[in-house]
């Protein structure tokens, strides 16, 4: 079911991880970000927006994790934008002979089989440094940032004053680092996706995160603070005071501190791997 949130933008939320898609009116269609999660679901949006005269002109995803570079035949086949590390991600990912496997690998399993793979990460990426989301509706402005995952990007609807923030600002998931690469500074890049986001935190009436709740104006700087504050225990090695994990998590949502508890050991590893002399 479509929800309105602002003038001219909709959510429809996912049942088993909260993703929300965001529907941008536009003159001649909408502009439908991270559509997903399940086949059924997007099923469902596709006959919302037939039954409401909207037909989809372009897609985004926010960044290349599974659950935001899905589609689905009804939607269509208007172009599917991200940026150019994201579209070179997927790419990368879909020139593997058993991508498809792989895929099916990391998939959640009671959904596993209800996920179209074949227009799976199927995304043209914007040249490096493109400003603004290429449509014919209200200005999109792209916040490349090097937060959460390669080519992760958050959505200013500029003259809505909405915030589509990828995954980040969560009520419900702690920042999950992209931590697969030995090379980067994880903690630091996250750091910079926050401070990024809170450079536009003025401009922004209506918080849409990748999963979980739609904040008001109120919320974007409390969740940015939130976000830095398990940022730096991380960074610090100390136990996050966070209602997201532990025992006041929401209910349903107890795993997460099993990723919590993941990252952790992952930078215990890297700081005892930093201070190994060579």
């Amino acid at each position: 079911m479509l929800t309105q949130v602002a003038e001219g933008v909709l959510v429809h939320r996912s049942e088993l991880l909260q993703n929300n898609t965001v529907v941008v009116q536009g003159r001649a269609g909408v502009l439908l970000v991270d559509p997903g999660i399940t086949g059924a679901e997007m099923g469902c949006l596709a006959n919302d927006l037939r039954e409401s005269s909207r037909s989809v002109v372009a897609g985004f995803s926010t960044h290349p994790d599974w659950d935001h570079v899905l589609w689905h035949a009804e939607l269509g086949e208007a172009p599917r934008y991200g940026t150019a590390r994201c579209a070179a991600f997927m790419r990368d990912l879909r020139s593997n002979a058993d991508w498809k496997a792989r895929v099916v690998e990391g998939l959640p399993p009671e959904i596993a089989e209800d996920i179209p793979l074949d227009p799976f990460g199927l995304i043209t990426g914007l040249p490096a440094g493109t400003a603004r989301v290429p449509w014919e509706g209200p200005h999109v402005r792209i916040i490349e940032n090097p937060a959460h995952a390669p080519g992760h990007a958050a959505l200013l609807i500029e003259e809505r004053r909405v915030l589509v923030a990828g995954d980040m600002l969560s009520d419900v998931f702690i920042p999950m680092l992209d931590d697969w690469n030995s090379t980067n500074d994880p903690i630091e890049e996250y750091l910079t996706g926050l401070r990024l986001l809170e450079d536009v935190a003025d401009d922004v009436d209506v918080l849409i995160p990748g999963h979980g709740s739609v904040g008001g104006p109120d919320q974007v700087r409390a969740r940015i603070d939130q976000d830095r504050a398990y940022v730096h225990a991380l960074r610090d090695a100390r136990d996050p005071s966070d209602p997201r994990i532990g025992p006041s998590a929401a209910p349903g949502w107890e795993w997460v501190s099993d990723i919590h508890a993941g990252q952790a050991r992952s930078l215990a590893r890297r700081r005892e791997r930093d201070a190994t002399p060579r």
